[in-house]
């Protein structure tokens, strides 16, 4: 398939993606804040690899949340599980550069509730779609510390590319910390989408929600 021609994208807005399993919606604090921290609360080991948290009680939380939700870059989204109706995660967009069509998905935060679900893949899979079909963006980037070894596998098993690791990179929480990156390119991104509408069709799971067929292995058939 022959590379596209370079042209840039539009920048993310604040709109609402809707799935099958999740429905992904602008970060409100006073919507989604409590169920947030009720999905969050005591399990600090979420904030292992992230720049800030956990945080002592929902008050500080908020305060968080509350700075959070007014950046736009990173643009923040809550997760919303459908069936529930309930927050379980946040995602957002972030590193924009429409001008050279790239962005990043960054500072995930997926509960436990949400992790290794189809709400997971789904909410990945639905801003990877904004950014590639509808702003038009010819790179699509992860990152993580390279010592995330769990973020690491999710970058593989949503078919992103590993590229290499930048060594001294940061410093957060008064650690080194050497970045992993990954990518997704538009010339490659109908293969990835073909493979996450496969994962994600009612025909890929059992009456007891079990998967048939794992995303990694329709990725590598790719």
């Amino acid at each position: 398939m022959p590379f596209s021609h370079p042209h840039p994208a539009e920048p993310p807005q604040r709109v609402t993606l809707e799935g099958r399993f999740v429905r992904i919606e602008p970060l409100d604090p006073e919507r989604h804040g409590r169920h947030l921290w009720q999905e969050m609360e005591g399990h600090d080991a979420l904030w292992d690899y992230m720049a800030y948290g956990p945080f002592d009680d929902q008050a500080a939380f908020q305060v968080w949340l509350n700075q959070r939700a007014k950046l736009t870059d990173p643009l923040a989204f809550a997760i919303i599980e459908i069936s529930s109706g309930r927050a379980l995660g946040v995602a957002t967009l972030m590193e924009i550069r429409p001008e050279h069509g790239v962005i990043e998905i960054g500072h995930i935060l997926f509960s436990p509730a949400m992790q290794r679900t189809a709400c997971s893949t789904e909410a990945v899979y639905l801003l990877m779609q904004y950014a590639f079909k509808t702003l038009g963006n010819r790179r699509f980037e992860w990152k993580c510390n390279a010592q995330n070894a769990p973020s690491w596998r999710a970058a593989l098993r949503f078919g992103f590319t590993h590229e290499g690791v930048f060594r001294n990179h940061m410093i957060t929480k008064g650690r080194n910390r050497d970045t992993a990156w990954f990518s997704i390119t538009d010339r490659e991104w109908p293969l990835r989408q073909q493979a996450f509408e496969q994962w994600l069709s009612p025909d890929n799971f059992t009456e007891a929600g079990q998967q048939k067929t794992s995303l990694s292995t329709l990725n590598n058939a790719g």
